[in-house]
């Protein structure tokens, strides 16, 4: 799996992807939704509600300063959706938004993530899986 996901990031870094969608799959496999919602809402690990708010009634503390998350699905494909969790900076340049799988040519990152993503390629998919289902 970790092939596939390196070469679809060589090719994403070559410039392979219009900057507004990344169509296929880290993985190669459809992620699990309900595995993606975890994600989101887990602050230590996808860290989205920091900056997100959407349908987590749950979650008494979500943020602001990014989107709404409710009815993403409806709005942008799996692609679209992909594209700005791996690397939101290629359609917004100027956005604050961690890239969550990219590990080069990043600044301010600490020691102990150098060379590391934020989420795993699996993890990526099953959020994409979780946040197209928002309609």
């Amino acid at each position: 799996m970790r092939r596939i996901a390196f070469a679809l990031l060589v090719g994403f870094a070559g410039s392979v992807f219009p900057n507004d969608e990344m169509p296929a799959s880290l993985s190669g496999a459809r992620g699990d939704p309900a595995l993606g919602r975890a994600v989101v809402g887990k602050r230590q690990l996808g860290l989205c509600l920091l900056c997100h708010s959407g349908p987590f009634p749950e979650e008494r503390f979500q943020g602001t300063i990014g989107p709404d998350l409710s009815g993403i699905g409806s709005r942008l494909s799996e692609g679209q959706i992909r594209i700005r969790i791996v690397d939101p900076g290629r359609v917004n340049p100027s956005t604050i938004m961690p890239a969550n799988f990219r590990t080069e040519g990043l600044t301010r990152v600490a020691p102990s993530f150098q060379g590391k993503p934020i989420l795993s390629a699996e993890q990526i998919e099953d959020v994409v899986a979780f946040l197209a289902t928002l309609k």
